[in-house]
């Protein structure tokens, strides 16, 4: 049984923290809470006890013989914190220690990911900017807040980020083991996912199967290596991962764009959405009719712009580029004529058919490389999946650093 040190800042959001918890203990993980004494003024030391089974850590001169400023971090095996206030965050990266909390976080050894919540104008304020970079540059994992309604009527960056999607990154956390380096820390990565949408008409589109599942599962591991992710989602309807930076886009021209305005910057692009490659040469602004038609209708389509090739074309030295390529027949002997046509480092690929791949939670794939290597993943999770890619990604990373 794993070991978890649940931290609790004061912020309004200490009540999520309750159905993160919940998630934790369900699953198995023994849980301690340590809530700070504003986070008490929000959610009560009862509560906390209740969902968790244990005896809240709330006071340094608590249990003294058992010396629970230290022990409590050097016996566990994750810690989260959720909210991580700002006056959290700048006493974790200035390593002040004056309650339970920050003595734990000081503490531990294992890998410790905090989750953000507070006003937009206190996570962008250069301070909590710079304590944010300190505490990454040490491989604490902190995740970006999610955007969205904030305490009274502000809307902005600084809600925390779904318990569920929390959980999920911690999720990967343990299951890549204390002593796993975070391997993507300081890097930054962009994942495409999903299916792109060509309208023909305002209610009809030229569309694909694609779900987005792997493109996110790849989000999510990125995420628990320490990755700084820009998510961009095409017509995805999935919770969205803890952390990550989303950009929603529905045509395959809005997917170019802002993937090869966020490839700029990114040391990997992964390729995971299912862009169409054709779309309607013209669109009717009104419904088209079957009585206007008749028993038929021809659509003349164009060829869509092809974003990996573009990619490839404006790779900057060291980026690696991983492209998909979901095949019917032939899968590998395509695949391999993509990787080449594309320039890319890697290239996944799937035999797709009916209840393959597509909106399923589990995947099989043979990963080819520019350098002629052959990797094959028998059929697991989606995410253990990405890990296993991201594997190959870091190893190309290390080798041009």
């Amino acid at each position: 049984m794993t070991a978890v040190v649940l931290g609790v800042g004061g912020g309004i959001a200490a009540y999520k923290a309750c159905e993160l918890l919940r998630l934790f203990t369900e699953s198995g993980h023994r849980v301690r809470v340590v809530p700070t004494a504003s986070a008490l003024r929000f959610v009560g030391a009862p509560t906390w006890a209740a969902l968790s089974g244990q005896p809240v850590a709330d006071d340094v001169w608590a249990d003294v013989h058992e010396v629970p400023h230290v022990r409590l971090g050097q016996g566990a095996d994750l810690v989260v914190v959720a909210p991580a206030t700002a006056d959290l965050l700048a006493k974790a990266a200035h390593g002040l220690a004056d309650d339970l909390l920050t003595n734990t976080l000081l503490t531990a050894r294992c890998p410790v990911l905090l989750a953000p919540a507070m006003h937009t104008e206190m996570w962008e304020h250069p301070a909590t900017a710079e304590n944010v970079a300190t505490l990454r540059r040490r491989g604490v994992l902190v995740l970006e807040p999610a955007s969205g309604r904030l305490t009274g009527v502000d809307t902005g960056k600084g809600r925390l980020p779904d318990p569920a999607e929390i959980f999920a990154v911690a999720r990967r956390v343990l299951a890549r083991g204390v002593e796993a380096p975070r391997d993507l820390a300081g890097r930054r990565v962009v994942i495409t996912a999903g299916g792109t949408r060509e309208p023909l008409d305002p209610v009809r589109f030229i569309g694909n199967r694609s779900s987005g599942k792997q493109g996110y599962a790849f989000a999510r591991t990125a995420l628990a290596r320490g990755a700084r992710v820009t998510l961009i989602a095409a017509n995805v309807g999935l919770p969205d991962p803890a952390g990550a930076d989303l950009v929603r886009v529905s045509t395959t021209e809005e997917l170019r764009k802002a993937t090869l305005e966020a490839a700029e910057a990114a040391d990997a692009v992964v390729m995971a959405a299912a862009p169409a490659d054709f779309r309607p040469a013209t669109y009717a602004a009104d419904k088209i009719k079957k009585s206007d038609r008749g028993t038929t209708l021809t659509v003349e389509l164009v060829a869509n712009p092809d974003i990996a090739a573009e990619l490839g074309e404006r790779r900057r030295p060291g980026q690696v580029l991983v492209a998909f390529a979901a095949e019917t027949s032939d899968a590998e002997a395509n695949a391999r004529g993509k990787l080449a046509r594309k320039k890319a480092d890697l290239i996944v690929v799937n035999e797709v058919g009916p209840d393959k791949v597509f909106g399923a939670d589990t995947n099989t794939a043979v990963v080819l490389g520019a350098d002629g290597s052959v990797t094959a993943f028998s059929e697991q999770s989606k995410e253990d999946l990405a890990d296993g890619v991201w594997d190959l990604v870091t190893t190309r990373l290390t080798s041009s650093s």
